[in-house]
């Protein structure tokens, strides 16, 4: 593939490591001091889930995450840092990109009025998938380094 300045596997690399860069900075603004002492993520979650127009939304938040507020934090906070990390340095780097697909993809159900959380949430599912099939660990990773999913 020719491409200006890069070739294409550069290219996807550079996707890759975008990405982990917007899961890092999803980590960086949060308040944790407010999402673990306080609960102010999951007490907002749960709000946008008990109004949420699908009734699987709401009973699956209220079977799934409302019994474990504390450790839900705790579960959301770091794998948005676990994922930006991975995705970064390119290590695991195909179980970030399916857990990052997976998570915007709960976050895009969970936000369903919401237009800009959507926007956002279904470009980094995009982009999770684009670089999951086009195997964006074969380049500038430790992945590839170390010699894992080759």
């Amino acid at each position: 593939m020719r491409t200006i300045w890069l070739d294409g596997a550069q290219w996807l690399a550079v996707l890759r490591i975008g990405l982990g860069l917007w899961w890092l900075e999803s980590w960086r603004h949060k308040d944790r001091k407010a999402w673990f002492e306080r609960g102010t993520g999951i007490a907002w979650a749960a709000d946008v889930a008990r109004k949420h127009r699908w009734p699987v939304v709401r009973s699956g938040f209220e079977k799934t995450v409302a019994p474990h507020p504390k450790a839900m934090a705790y579960v959301v906070v770091y794998a948005e840092l676990a994922l930006g990390l991975g995705l970064i340095t390119g290590f695991l780097t195909p179980v970030a990109l399916v857990g990052g697909l997976l998570l915007n993809l709960l976050y895009l159900v969970l936000m369903i009025h919401d237009w800009a959380e959507q926007g956002q949430n279904a470009m980094m599912a995009l982009i999770s998938l684009v670089a999951l099939l086009a195997m964006s660990w074969q380049t500038w990773s430790l992945d590839h380094a170390i010699g894992l999913f080759l």
